[in-house]
Parts: structure tokens; sequence; C-alpha cells
């Protein structure tokens, strides 16, 4: 849980801070996540989309709850990472 934290903190900060755009992580976040759980090739997600979203729903219903706990953790990261730019920015540091 740790590691995912820092792990997406860091990436999310060093991002936020090169491209100027808060929230640039938490948007990312999430298609990290699906690229990870699921088993289905990108493309399919545009050629067959009912079956690979069908796969997709089957994969995330079927978490344990510890990799829910991990990946949730990463979010928060994620967001944690927004929220430092965010509170940096208003306390006048300009970074780049």
């Amino acid at each position: 849980m740790l590691l995912f934290f820092v792990l997406f903190f860091g990436i999310g900060f060093l991002l936020n801070m090169l491209l100027r755009m808060s929230w640039v992580m938490a948007v990312i976040y999430p298609i990290v996540v699906l690229l990870i759980v699921d088993e289905v090739r990108f493309i399919d997600y545009f050629t067959n989309s009912g079956e690979a979203f069908s796969e997709l729903g089957h994969q995330l219903s079927s978490l344990a709850s510890a990799d829910i706990i991990i990946l949730s953790s990463g979010m928060a990261g994620a967001i944690a990472a927004g929220l430092a730019i965010r509170l940096l920015r208003k306390n006048g540091y300009q970074m780049f």
C-alpha cells in the first residue's frame, strides 16, 4: 500500500510540476489501473467492445479486497500529489 501511494504521489507530483496541470495523474490513474487489471488487449476495446467491457467488469468484480486497497492507495497518492501541488502554488511557489 505504501509503495503504491509513494510511487503514484511521486509520479503525479513530477507530472503536475512539468505539465502545470494539478490533476493530471488523478485522471490518468484509472487508465493505469485498467491496464493493470484487465487481460484484454487495448485494441479490443475498440474492435470488440462488448466482450472487452464485459471481461473488464468480470475482472474488476473478482478483485480481492487486498488488491482493491492497494489500488485505492495509489489513487490516494495521485490525489495527494494534486493537493500538494495546488497548495504549493497557492502559497506562491512557482515550479518551472
